[in-house]
């Protein structure tokens, strides 16, 4: 098979490349997932050599998946695959650690092949177990999350607890250091690596172990990494390690898409990439296959501005396309209003098509959620409550850890008193008490209490059945296979039975999430996988890999948007301190990255693009809206390419009352307009007689409890009066439409309206 053929002459020089350090530049929608397999494919059929000795890292599993399932394709008839890693960053260090870190325990004590992986909600249990056990207070010191984020940068900066102890300028950064201390000294303890140790724990084994490193040098003789422009410290110290004896390395990215530095990815590493290999050979994938040419123009103009750039401008053989949208709503309820009804009108145009609505912050999507449901119109949120997160998941893979791992005594907190079995908080308390004194796992500490017999009859008893029974299931399970140890611990645990006595409507549901884990992990078992790795893949699924790409209206942000593409796009919110947001408009290099968002927000659009803001928007949930300014992203936008859809400032009256009143026909108008069929657009009905911006005060105030008329809402019960005169507001709650704040002066009283 000739796998040069249909590319275009950079994706041919890419896939061709020989050996040596090679930097692809790859453009969004430049097809940069193709030149990666093709490029896999070429050396396996070319016979360079065997797909052992090919390896590709990317970013989630889903990409990753993706790339298998093309490989496999393209190789189909005639060629094993067998020995070909391709996979996600964490997976590899997985597999690296689980098959060769045992000479790690030399340096990390108590180190083992058979460790466990902390999730997120785990390391909160650490840090708050750390917390209590150094006395802090969260409103006092840190929130723990922000104390996690502060540890998780410092890895990622390959910085220790040392490292912050040297660097503390005042009791809190000591303090700091303290928790950073103790809590990897837990997971120490636990034989537990959160996802940041994966990283760095491989890279300290490749590092310290000459005979690892030589045999994984040995045997991956071509290595290929995507999303280069998202590495961090320690995956650029994994890829100079994997590749110093043949150096034939291919790096895919495009610093136009460095999204990522708060989680720790550094765009030098894309940047000095030819400092780094001074001999490599740069292509630059320019040409789009995804998006118009308008969408593609406007896109380069605005991250033009940019100055952490290697260079590049996107271009398509397609055509102009449609202008892209911008929409000026009045407010936060105007904009959802107007994006909901957009994609009515064109749904019903083209039933098949894919929206995407995109905001900076994942507050952003009630109103949109709102809007939506009021239309009837399904769809997904991304970055949701997964599975791997629902609590009777997380509650039934804490047994299986348990089972593995008994000294994980995060998980053995979990399930301890789980279904209820008379281990109450006071005894909890002594066996952690006593684990901290003497330094012991939570499990030994129970062994230990129990000897010494420390509890009442109850209390003891209660705490040796449940010993007894975590003995029994680890001693069963070593000869089942993962989905008859989760169908085991369901039934021994009672936990199934808890769920099936309790007349919760919820309850049912919880049950079927349950049977669909056991089915989750009765394929991990046609996969051949084994209880450690079907626990690994739980781990490390993230929210990039939840996405419904049959879903015909997603709501995401724009950092989940990344690697995605929407025929349709809405990119909301555009305004000063909302996007680019407050935190990064002080800083060059933050201002950058948010312009950097804005341009990948943009490049996910395949054939229409719409931008909204809002001139007024609540930013807290009580108070009166405040004043916005348009983003200054939307003024890079070249104006030749923008078609404006809503009405100006300076054409419109009154205040915000009075442009929620008539917010409904405004919109469908501004929609009907845009699509140039104004008389086929379907209108609310009809006010009984037009309305002036102004009306004057009633004559009488408007008392709680009697009834009004609202256009848009129907007929309403006021339930709360404020102020007098024309600065006078009411409270109305509408059947099927909640509490709404109105001015007086622009509603009619069901008497008034009868006698019209």
């Amino acid at each position: 098979m000739d796998f040069l053929k249909g590319l275009n002459d950079e994706q041919r020089r890419a896939v061709a490349h020989g050996d040596g350090p090679l930097l692809i530049l790859a453009g969004a929608g430049s097809g940069k997932t193709r030149v990666i397999t093709h490029r896999i494919a070429h050396l396996i059929h070319a016979g360079r050599v065997p797909p052992h000795a090919v390896a590709a890292v990317t970013f989630t599993n889903k990409a990753a998946n993706e790339m298998k399932e093309r490989v496999a394709a393209l190789l189909s008839g005639g060629h094993t695959l067998a020995g070909l890693t391709v996979s996600t960053f964490h997976s590899f260090a997985v597999r690296l650690l689980r098959r060769d870190g045992e000479p790690l325990a030399e340096v990390r004590p108590g180190f083992t092949r058979n460790f466990t992986i902390y999730d997120e909600d785990d390391q909160l249990a650490v840090i708050k177990a750390v917390y209590r056990e150094l006395g802090l207070e969260e409103k006092q010191f840190m929130q723990c999350r922000a104390a996690l984020g502060r540890i998780s940068f410092a890895k990622n900066h390959n910085q220790g607890p040392e490292d912050l102890y040297k660097a503390a300028k005042d009791p809190k950064s000591g303090r700091l250091a303290k928790v950073y201390e103790e809590y990897d000294g837990r997971l120490r303890q636990a034989n537990a690596l959160d996802f940041d140790d994966l990283l760095l724990e491989a890279v300290r084994l490749l590092r310290r172990h000459q005979a690892t490193r030589e045999a994984y040098n040995d045997r991956i003789r071509y290595l290929l990494i995507d999303e280069y422009q998202d590495t961090n410290r320690s995956q650029y110290d994994l890829m100079r390690l994997l590749s110093q004896a043949h150096r034939n390395v291919c790096v895919v990215g495009d610093e136009d898409q460095s999204i990522y530095s708060w989680r720790g990815a550094d765009i030098r590493n894309i940047l000095e990439f030819e400092k780094d290999f001074p001999d490599a050979t740069v292509i630059r994938l320019e040409q789009n296959y995804r998006s118009t040419k308008n969408i593609l123009e406007a896109a380069s103009s605005v991250v033009a501005h940019n100055t952490q750039r290697l260079g590049k401008w996107l271009w398509t053989a397609a055509g102009a396309g449609g202008k892209i949208g911008v929409y000026e709503a009045s407010n936060g309820l105007n904009e959802a209003d107007f994006v909901s009804d957009t994609i009515e009108r064109l749904l019903a145009a083209e039933a098949g098509a894919r929206v995407a609505i995109l905001y900076r912050t994942n507050a952003q999507s009630r109103p949109f959620e709102e809007a939506l449901r009021r239309c009837g119109r399904p769809y997904h949120v991304v970055g949701g409550f997964s599975f791997y997160q629902r609590a009777e998941i997380r509650d039934t893979l804490a047994y299986l850890k348990v089972i593995l791992s008994p000294d994980d005594s995060v998980s053995l907190l979990r399930i301890i008193n789980t279904p209820a079995r008379g281990i109450g908080k006071t005894t909890v308390e002594q066996i952690e008490a006593h684990a901290l004194q003497h330094r012991l796992s939570l499990w030994n500490a129970i062994g230990r209490v129990l000897d010494e017999g420390r509890f009442s009859t109850r209390a003891g008893a209660a705490l040796a059945a449940f010993r007894r029974l975590m003995q029994g299931l680890r001693a069963e399970s070593s000869a089942l296979t993962v989905d008859d140890i989760l169908r085991l611990v369901l039934e021994r645990t009672g936990y199934a039975r808890m769920l099936e006595q309790d007349d919760a409507p919820e309850s049912e549901s919880r049950l079927e999430n349950l049977r669909e884990l056991v089915n989750a992990a009765a394929d991990a078992v046609e996969r051949g996988e084994s209880t450690a790795e079907f626990l690994d893949h739980a781990a490390l699924v993230s929210d990039a890999d939840s996405v419904d790409e049959k879903a015909q209206v997603s709501l995401l942000t724009l950092h989940n948007a990344k690697g995605l593409e929407f025929p349709v796009v809405f990119v909301t919110g555009l305004e000063e301190r909302l996007f680019p947001h407050s935190r990064s408009v002080n800083s060059d290099t933050a201002l950058e990255e948010e312009r950097r968002l804005f341009y990948v927000g943009m490049t996910r659009a395949q054939q229409r693009l719409f931008l909204t803001w809002a001139r007024q928007r609540r930013r807290y949930a009580s108070g009166l809206p405040e004043s916005t300014v348009a983003s200054r992203f939307l003024s890079e936008v070249p104006h030749q390419l923008v078609e404006e859809l809503g009405e100006k400032t300076s054409e419109l009256e009154g205040d915000l009352w009075a442009e929620r009143y008539e917010v409904g026909e405004t919109v469908r108008r501004n929609v009907a307009e845009f699509f140039g069929a104004r008389q086929a657009v379907p209108k609310s009905p009809p006010p009984p007689a037009p309305l002036p911006r102004r009306r004057p005060a009633p004559n009488k105030p408007q008392r709680p409890g009697s009834t009004i008329h609202h256009p848009r809402f129907g007929k309403g019960t006021i339930v709360r009066r404020e102020g007098e005169g024309e600065h006078a507001k009411i409270t109305v709650s509408f059947p099927g439409h909640g509490l709404k704040k109105l001015m007086e002066q622009y509603v009619q009283d069901e008497h008034e309206k009868h006698n019209r």
